[in-house]
């Protein structure tokens, strides 16, 4: 066996007077405040926002009333974030078929839920109204928030 001579490089320590130090400033509460009012975006920048949320039974009358909300902001140069599809509610019920014999044989019935979800920022007085008087279809249920 011929064995053949490698040299392993070792690292170059440093010298222990050239570190470097760096000084820690820890932030005031003020500070700390400011820093996350910019990175929530919200709060401090005066933005409102109108949320719109909207349930039906019938996804098709659903999808309708909503682009007819969209259409309405849209009108009056407003800013709409969505529609956001939420996810469907479903309510399950099971019944039995008969009174009395045949207790395993069951129905079993669901109620479908369909929800969106429609951010309008920094709405006018004249989108607020013209989104008050819209007719919508009956089975439609809205909720309106001022965030």
């Amino acid at each position: 066996m011929a064995t053949t001579d490698t040299k392993i490089k070792k690292p170059k320590a440093k010298a222990m007077g050239t570190a470097k130090v760096r000084k820690i400033s820890v932030p005031s509460k003020k500070e700390k405040i400011a820093r996350t009012n910019v990175r929530s975006g919200g709060k401090d920048d005066g933005k409102v926002v109108l949320r719109i949320r909207v349930r039906a039974y019938e996804s098709k009358i659903l999808d309708a009333s909503v682009k007819q909300i969209m259409d309405t902001a849209m009108r009056y140069d407003a800013v709409i974030v969505g529609p956001v599809p939420l996810p469907t509610e479903i309510k399950k019920y099971t019944v039995n078929r008969s009174a009395f014999i045949y207790k395993n044989t069951r129905e079993q019935f669901e109620i479908r839920v369909h929800k969106r979800l429609i951010d309008i920022i920094n709405p006018n007085a004249k989108t607020i109204e013209a989104l008050t008087n819209l007719s919508l279809p009956s089975g439609v249920e809205i909720d309106v928030k001022m965030m």
